[in-house]
């Protein structure tokens, strides 16, 4: 597979989950946007993939805020040009049972989690059309296909993400864009480290392990492959046989 002449944006790409995406297509010969709050962390990616012979820019600013969004767009279209690879990465977690849940942690959930891919999907939307070419993949959670308690806006917000996902592949399945999901299962990632023991939870796993970001990083450059082409509104769970459909 290679992405050889194409421009990606990766939001949330300054650590996790999002840096191993970053890189691995840029390595595959894309030039990738790093698109994070993390001004550092988006700068430790780029340096990284750099370092590695591949091409990449830093672009820190908030994917949830549509004038940032805009902004961070402009800035990234004027140093790649036209963006046919979208990553919808960035995105937030907390534990809190359903009972103390507030309405503004509720809807800090769904501005960065839902209203961001909404945001940065239709910012670049129309540079696929023009290309007539376009890749999308949204990172979803397994948290939306099982539930999972004290995570009731977590995995609404995640399930909105697969809805919008099947959506627009619809939408745009004639115009020559895909757009799928990768719901993660238990990732080891800083994140994940935040909130779990990974060797416990790890011996209740299929597999035993947790996943590496890596394993999520080379779904996404599958699903944004020209090998890919026939493929969309599709969730690619990569979750060591956490949930099985």
């Amino acid at each position: 597979m290679s992405l050889n002449g194409k421009n990606a944006v990766v939001t949330g790409g300054g650590r996790g989950l999002g840096r191993a995406i970053a890189t691995v297509l840029a390595a595959q010969g894309a030039a990738v946007a790093v698109w994070d709050l993390n001004k550092d962390g988006a700068e430790e990616t780029v340096e990284a993939i750099t370092a590695a012979g591949g091409r990449a820019i830093a672009v820190a600013g908030d994917a949830a805020d549509a004038a940032a969004v805009a902004e961070s767009a402009a800035r990234t279209r004027e140093e790649l040009g036209a963006i046919t690879v979208l990553v919808n990465n960035a995105g937030i977690t907390n534990y809190v049972p359903f009972k103390d849940l507030s309405e503004e942690t509720w809807d800090q959930m769904m501005r960065i989690n839902l209203k961001g891919p909404f945001l940065v999907t239709r910012e670049f939307v129309p540079d696929m059309l023009e290309a007539e070419w376009g890749r999308i993949v949204n990172i979803s959670s397994s948290s939306a296909q099982t539930g999972a308690p004290a995570l009731g806006h977590y995995a609404a917000s995640k399930g909105g993400v697969i809805g919008l996902t099947k959506a627009l592949a619809i939408e745009f399945a004639a115009k020559g864009i895909t757009v799928n999901n990768v719901p993660p299962g238990f990732v080891d990632t800083p994140l994940l480290r935040e909130g779990f023991d990974l060797d416990k939870v790890a011996e209740k796993m299929p597999m035993k392990r947790p996943g590496k970001p890596e394993d999520i990083a080379y779904a996404v450059a599958y699903l944004v492959s020209e090998e890919a082409a026939y493929v969309t509104g599709q969730t690619l769970s990569v979750n060591g046989g956490r949930y099985l459909v």
